[in-house]
Parts: C-alpha cells; structure tokens; sequence
C-alpha cells in the first residue's frame, strides 16, 4: 500500500485525493493534515512517495515543508504534486525550478487531473521505488509513455523520469537540474513546434506582447487538426547508459536551420532549447523530418548520487583495490555509508555478494545483532565510505527517524532479493 501525503485544508482538495485514492483502493491510501508541524513529522516517520502540498491552504507552511525535503536526500524520492491559487502563483514556484515538484496545478486543475495523475502512477508502479532498489528490480527498464498535447502531462513525465534516475543512482545531484531542462525544452519543442505547429516567428510575436504560452497552448490543441495528436517518450534506461526517444506527430521543422540560428544569441526570448540540450546530453540526434529527437546519457557507475546532508561530517575512508574494511568475527560496530565503489562480501572465507552505493550500507549485522562482525568486507577497486560510529548513528535515528527507516527498508530489500535470487535457483534445479 502506497501512502499519499495530504497537506491542505482545502474541502475540494481533500475529497478529489479520497475519491481518487478510492479507484486504486489496493494500492494508493491517503493520510490528511493541516498543521505544518504534524505535516514534517509524517514525512519523516512515513516517508511518503507522493506528497500533495496545498498552497492555498493559509495555515500550511507550505515553504517550510519544501524546504525540509530538499535539506534531506532521502526524502526527495517520489515527488510532489503542489495545488495553487492561480496562474501567477503557478508561475512563482515554477521559477523555483524545485525538482522535486512532479505537477504544479490550481484547485479546479487539480481536481480535474488527480485521478489521472494517480492511474499514471498505478500504471508505472516500478517507478515508484525509492533508493536501493535499482537491481533488484533488473537494472533495465524499457518502455514508452504516450501523452496528448497538455503541458502539465509534458511536465509530470519528465519530471517522473529524472526523478527516477536520480532516486536509482542513475544521476547525480548536479545532472538532475540539467537533464530536467533538457527533457522540458525538448518535449516542449515536441508540443509547441511539432503537433500544434507553433512556428519561430508566431511564437516570438506572442512571447513580445506579453502572451501566455499556456493560453496559446490550449487555443492550438482545440483545433481539430492537431486535437489528436500525442507525444511518445520512449526510454530504455540500463545500468551503464540510458538512451530516450521523444516523438511527436506533427510536419517536423527545420531543426538544422533552428540550431544554426539559437546557437550564438542568447538574449532571445526562446529558441535555444537544441543547442542547450546538447551541452548536457551525449549524441542528441534528430531523424531527418525533425518529428523525433534522441539522446543517451551516461550513468553513474558504483557513485551515490547524493549524501544525506547529515551525514556529511563524518569521516570519509578511502580504500585501494582488496584493502580489508572489516573481517569476520572482530568487535566493531561502525555503520559505512557507500560512498563509491565496489565491495566484495566473504563469509566462511566464500564470497557472499557484492555491495555497492545501492545498497546504502556496509555493516549493518554487526550494527544492529551483537557488535561482532559476521563478514568480511574488502575493496574492489578504489572505493569511498563514510564511517559513523554507532551512537553517532543512533543519536540521528533520533533526531531523524526516517534515518532507521531507510536501514529497514534497505534489509528488507537484500531479503526481497535474496528470496528471488532462491526462487529463481529453485526453479533451475527443477528443470
């Protein structure tokens, strides 16, 4: 069961999540607050995916929440869905450029687009994982989203993406930003230049006169020739690289002409979304019409894509190649957060597995059993931790219980995988 954070006082906000929450009954619930305190307090024993956060909810400290998610890596997996007064408020947070933010919608959008923005989520359940989970769930994943011309679609999928390449170690925290903007000028081009054929010069015209492209946006999408017509993300995300393909159903455009005409002027209004996109990603290719746009990006390899600002103080240990962490049945109880690198796991002097930035931790047996170590730990290759002491780390589950909360999850998952893993050999040994 899927818990949905709502942060509102709103009648009409609380009763659109209830009745959407009720269609996907057995997997998505809600649990409802309007005081900012209480609201903190279940983001950090709860940990919920998706957060509603109404901004037009006078006594919510809506900032004050936002900004406690983005103080704190581990809650920034899954994302929020931010209600609004109006357009110029929209706007406003908009330009916070939050990435957290999956949709940013006003009480009457919201209303009209929740129970989709849920089957959205239902449909894609695997995206919604949070760390560590990345190979237990294959180290691949292929598959396509299909949207109409709606430019809060074109936003909750992009953002849905990168977000889940982040929370999966995938991108670092200085790529996110990046790989936002080009997934938004790219798919924005899609919409605007491709199906609703929104050209240069009627674009600029708009934008000079002081026209909300939203406006234009919808007044095209009305018109039977382009009513129809749906953008196509299609992604095959690997453990190496990850390659996205954006189509559209429009004419195509000149895309050449536009990248030899945005490349040196950077006062424009707009048309440097290509050549900014460029700079970010590798190999971004067009087919020859201009209706579809690809581009890979490498991953991380063995890197966590952000640390827990918590856990920033402590002593960082680097290791060469085979260099000994811990050994097996020696008294010590630090906790090692993954920094980077590789780790070989030998118990009974048989290797065991291999731990990587996925999997958060090394050291949690001895950490949570009987401070005896049941494993040796050597490096494989240069590897990076973060060493806490253990009333170091407790003293922060304390103060942050989400901290212990992530440890059970990540056990949880090593259970999850190791069950598979023997699954999996059952059914070998059957054949």
């Amino acid at each position: 069961m899927r818990k949905i954070l709502t942060a509102s006082a709103n009648k009409n906000v609380i009763s659109t999540v209830k009745s959407a929450c009720e269609m996907f009954s057995s997997f998505f619930s809600t649990d409802i607050f309007d005081k900012t305190g209480e609201i903190i307090r279940y983001i950090d024993y709860e940990l919920p995916e998706i957060k509603v956060i109404d901004f037009t909810t006078e006594s919510i400290d809506c900032d004050k929440i936002l900004q406690n998610i983005a103080d704190d890596t581990w809650l920034h997996y899954g994302g929020v869905i931010a209600v609004v007064n109006g357009h110029n408020q929209m706007v406003e947070l908009e330009h916070r450029k939050n990435p957290n933010i999956l949709a940013i919608h006003t009480v009457g959008d919201f209303q009209n687009h929740f129970t989709r923005i849920l089957r959205i989520l239902y449909q894609n359940q695997r995206f919604l994982f949070n760390r560590g989970m990345r190979d237990i769930i294959g180290g691949e994943e292929v598959g396509s989203f299909v949207f109409g011309n709606d430019p809060m679609d074109s936003l909750f999928y992009t953002n849905f993406l990168v977000n889940y390449l982040y929370n999966t170690n995938r991108i670092s925290d200085d790529e996110r930003f990046g790989l936002q903007m080009t997934f938004s000028e790219l798919v924005t081009n899609a919409l605007e230049h491709g199906n609703l054929e929104i050209d240069y010069d009627t674009k600029t015209d708009w934008l000079s006169k002081g026209g909300n492209m939203i406006k234009l946006i919808q007044h095209k999408a009305q018109d039977p020739r382009f009513a129809k017509r749906k953008i196509k993300i299609t992604y095959n995300i690997g453990r190496t690289s990850s390659k996205f393909t954006i189509a559209d159903e429009g004419k195509g455009f000149d895309w050449k002409a536009s990248l030899e005409k945005s490349s040196g002027d950077y006062d424009m209004l707009h048309g440097r979304g290509i050549s900014l996109s460029k700079s970010v990603v590798q190999s971004l290719t067009y087919n020859e019409k201009g209706n579809e746009v690809t581009f890979t990006i490498a991953n991380l390899r063995n890197t966590s894509s952000a640390v827990p600002g918590k856990m920033s103080q402590f002593e960082t240990i680097e290791y060469k190649d085979k260099e000994v962490v811990c050994r097996e049945g020696e008294n010590s109880n630090d906790l090692f957060f993954i920094l980077s690198g590789r780790f070989a796991v030998y118990a009974n002097k048989k290797l065991a597995t291999v731990l990587t930035p996925n999997d958060l931790f090394i050291g949690e047996m001895a950490f949570l059993l009987n401070d005896r170590r049941t494993a040796t730990i050597l490096a494989v290759g240069n590897c990076r931790l973060i060493r806490i002491p253990k009333a170091d780390f407790l003293l922060m589950i304390r103060k942050n219980p989400h901290y212990g909360i992530f440890l059970s999850k990540m056990l949880a998952q090593r259970l999850l995988r190791q069950t598979n893993q023997t699954m999996e050999l059952k059914k070998q040994i059957g054949k």
